[in-house]
């Protein structure tokens, strides 16, 4: 039976984190740092060190690595808080991609690398970039689709190929790139700035919560030493797994706290704008709507709880977290739309926060696979269990 009790640990750092979301974090959402591809890093760094003071800073790592070590379950509590605020993963190092990135090197990685590249993104030193996803008729969702080549030459590797929607390169200090070598990928880990490696553009996108915005990237005869392959050569499908199923699962502890804060600013708006005679929560087209995000929000929780009760068990949790993905994605986009419904005109102005929650909800129902690949995953797992052997 799935365990749903709270630590004293889990619940003391998810208070601490909610005022600290609360009296600093929120206090930086006008800023001006924050352009329309995201906040630049003199904010980040500011928040960083403030989250340091409070002791929250990258509070998921183990203990030798400065965090708490904490549990997956333990994770969720204190990620959903955090998410309150879009600039709370940022501020306290569990944004995406660092917070996969550095899960991915610390089971990974050997420890000259972690030394060398993961310890500076633990301390917020430097930022990082998984340069997977490729354009045209490259990755995307399928993996298998990798056009980007490494060639080995002597003791360096050559990798040859065009990324794009590459999440934080502009500015990044560690890279980590796929690349084909022959039937297989393979990792590598670079240090950016890096010759060969360019920033084509940064894409217009709807987003703007991570730093660096998404890029296209061109990789040109980018020279590569073999001591800087990660893990084992031709596992590296094997480790995108490793990053990716934890990964999607963050991704929806991060956004219930978004989601939640749509909510709350739909709701206190209700309770005291009045329409037609009375407030609006009185009017059963806005109350239902208010209702249906409190279902949403609860049901999402337990789906995210289960699927980190899954991870702490020892399990891969591929197929919980991929159900996950689906089933948050899809509540909160649900319940930012219904916020901005409630809102009315205010709704699609940026005086809340609800309009820039609303769009980068819409981006989640994408990135980390889109729904309807996750649903394609789950009827071949139904097929699978269904047809005789």
């Amino acid at each position: 039976m799935t365990d749903f009790s709270r630590t004293s640990r889990e619940t003391d750092l998810a208070s601490l984190t909610e005022a600290f979301i609360r009296d600093v974090v929120i206090p930086y959402e006008t800023d001006p740092r924050i352009d329309h591809h995201g906040p630049n890093d003199d904010l980040r760094v500011e928040l960083q060190d403030k989250a340091k003071a409070a002791g929250l800073l990258a509070p998921h790592l183990p203990r030798e690595w400065g965090g708490y070590g904490l549990s997956h379950a333990e994770q969720a509590t204190v990620f959903r808080a955090a998410g309150y605020s879009m600039l709370g993963p940022l501020a306290m190092n569990i944004a995406a991609p660092d917070e996969g990135n550095m899960h991915m090197l610390h089971k990974v990685a050997s420890a000259e690398q972690k030394a060398r590249f993961l310890k500076p993104m633990t301390t917020g030193e430097k930022r990082s970039a998984f340069f997977m996803t490729e354009p045209d008729d490259g990755s995307g969702s399928d993996p298998a689709m990798l056009k980007t080549t490494a060639v080995q030459d002597g003791n360096h590797w050559v990798i040859n190929g065009r990324k794009w929607l590459i999440t934080g390169a502009l500015g990044a200090g560690v890279g980590i790139i796929m690349a084909r070598t022959g039937e297989t990928a393979t990792i590598f880990l670079v240090d950016l700035p890096h010759e060969g490696i360019g920033v084509e553009r940064v894409l217009d996108t709807i987003d703007r919560t991570m730093p660096g915005g998404h890029s296209v990237i061109t990789l040109d005869a980018v020279r590569v030493p073999a001591d800087q392959i990660l893990g084992e050569f031709g596992k590296g499908f094997d480790y995108a797994q490793v990053r990716l199923a934890p990964a999607r699962l963050t991704h929806c502890m991060r956004w219930w706290g978004a989601a939640r804060r749509a909510h709350d600013i739909a709701v206190a708006y209700a309770c005291k704008r009045q329409a037609f005679g009375k407030l609006l929560i009185d009017h059963e087209g806005v109350g239902f709507m208010l209702a249906d995000n409190e279902m949403d929000l609860h049901q999402s929780m337990l789906v995210i709880d289960h699927a980190a009760w899954v991870l702490d068990r020892g399990e891969r949790g591929t197929a919980e977290s991929s159900l996950a993905k689906v089933v948050c994605s899809e509540a909160y986009f649900r319940i930012a739309d219904r916020c901005v419904q409630v809102l009315g005109g205010m709704g699609v102005t940026a005086d809340t926060q609800v309009q820039q929650i609303f769009r980068d909800l819409r981006a989640f129902r994408i990135y980390d696979g889109p729904s309807e690949v996750h649903r394609w995953s789950m009827a071949k797992r139904i097929k699978r269990a269904a047809l005789p052997r």
